[in-house]
């Protein structure tokens, strides 16, 4: 329609807004979450990027219209304006002749909501296990437990585990989380064997990280629990001197990050198994999938 459509600086404007990576990582990862809002913070955590840097880049956002802010109690929510892109995407789709009507996937909302909330709690609804396997239970696996636990809220159990564990994990890894604000005094190397037993909490997701070892876990788990295989580098073999290793780590959470705030916005009360294992292979297939992962899923 013809009020949907923009001036051409404006989209200049957006165009330009989106050209920087914390940026665009800020505004997909609201996407991600609607229609939920996230907290500076919470923004800042994910992206791993300190505060005040992410506060001018979400105040830049906030000034092209993609970001929209309100405040609950001593918070800033903020959330996606999906509509401002709706509308950059009807203007240059009429160039072509077309409409967003004749493009738009399945679930593709791009009309202006309410604001979003932060997600409520759940009413009593079951929690749902996940668990993270890698070799060593040292690096990848030990972020991905750490970041499910702390935006699953009370909806998911994360645990992790390894086929040969390490004696201890990464302390990069682990001063990346203490950084970022994670508790890491609990976190431990252990083998997926303590989770195989009859009283080891029943997993409802097992998801590899390691290519090492995708193919491996089977027969351990309960006929019910869902498998994928999330292959990622890991940051732990990265040559070169601790800063070269920190930013591999920190590349690492970014994407397990990015994985895990699509997995737990899903909309599991309206998925059969069937869609939600396909689910699963479309995260997989995020940014940074390793070639065994791309190839698996050819």
């Amino acid at each position: 329609m013809a009020e949907d459509r923009i001036a051409a600086g404006e989209i200049v404007g957006i165009f330009e807004a989106l050209a920087q990576t914390t940026r665009l990582g800020a505004y997909r990862l609201l996407l991600r979450y609607l229609p939920y809002g996230l907290s500076a913070g919470d923004i800042a955590r994910l992206l791993a990027v300190p505060h005040n840097t992410l506060s001018t880049h979400i105040a830049h956002l906030e000034r092209a219209g993609l970001v929209l802010g309100r405040r609950e109690g001593r918070s800033v929510i903020y959330a996606a304006n999906s509509s401002k892109m709706g509308h950059v995407l009807t203007t240059m789709l009429a160039d072509l002749g077309t409409s967003l009507e004749d493009v738009a996937l399945p679930g593709l909302t791009l009309a202006a909501p309410a604001f979003p909330q932060k997600r409520p709690k759940s009413a009593g609804k079951r929690v749902r296990n996940i668990l993270f396997l890698c070799s060593g239970n040292a690096a990848r696996s030990i972020l991905a437990e750490a970041i499910m636990n702390r935006e699953g809220g009370d909806r998911f159990r994360a645990y992790s585990a390894g086929s040969r564990p390490a004696e201890r994990p990464d302390p990069i890894g682990l001063e990346l989380l203490s950084t970022l604000g994670y508790d890491t005094r609990e976190f431990r190397s252990k083998s997926w064997k303590e989770f195989t037993s009859a009283d080891a909490p029943r997993m409802d997701f097992v998801i590899t990280l390691c290519d090492d070892i995708c193919e491996q876990p089977s027969d351990p788990w309960p006929r019910n629990a869902l498998l994928a295989h999330w292959g990622v580098a890991d940051p732990a073999l990265t040559n070169g001197d601790d800063v070269q290793k920190r930013a591999a780590f920190m590349e690492a959470y970014r994407r397990l990050g990015a994985r895990l705030t699509a997995f737990v916005n899903l909309p599991f009360e309206s998925l059969d198994r069937a869609a939600l294992k396909s689910r699963l292979a479309d995260i997989a297939m995020m940014e940074g999938a390793t070639e065994l992962t791309v190839n698996n899923a050819a």
